[in-house]
């Protein structure tokens, strides 16, 4: 009986497993992958690519420097078959604590007055 050992540091990420497609098809899995998990807000995703010759991967990273959606992308230290992607979540996504007017001007207030009694 075979293990299988994966990473623990990519396994919870979203994957996009590219064995066998031709360059042109993977760069067209690979737009709308990217895609989906900036509606998802992923900010890291994996792209398997496999060892092989290197012709996927060649093609995946020419794609990848020009494609402004990606801060990052490198391959993974513990699979060379493997470029993990980090995305540009634009702010507009990020989750940020909301809080009303009159709390903001509550906690202003307070904060002035501390300081005046230092």
């Amino acid at each position: 009986m075979s293990r299988i050992i994966r990473d623990p540091f990519t396994y919870h990420l979203p994957h996009l497993d590219i064995h066998g497609e031709t360059s042109f098809t993977c760069i067209a899995l690979i737009d709308s992958f990217i895609k989906d998990n900036l509606k998802l807000k992923n900010p890291k995703i994996v792209l398997v690519h496999g060892k092989g010759t290197g012709i996927l991967r060649k093609a995946t990273h020419e794609y990848l420097k020009k494609d402004k959606r990606v801060s990052k992308y490198y391959i993974d230290g513990m699979n060379d078959g493997e470029t993990i992607i980090e995305l540009k979540i634009a702010w507009k996504y990020q989750k940020t604590p909301k809080i009303s007017l009159k709390k903001a001007f509550f906690y202003e207030k307070l904060l002035t007055i501390n300081y005046f009694k230092w």
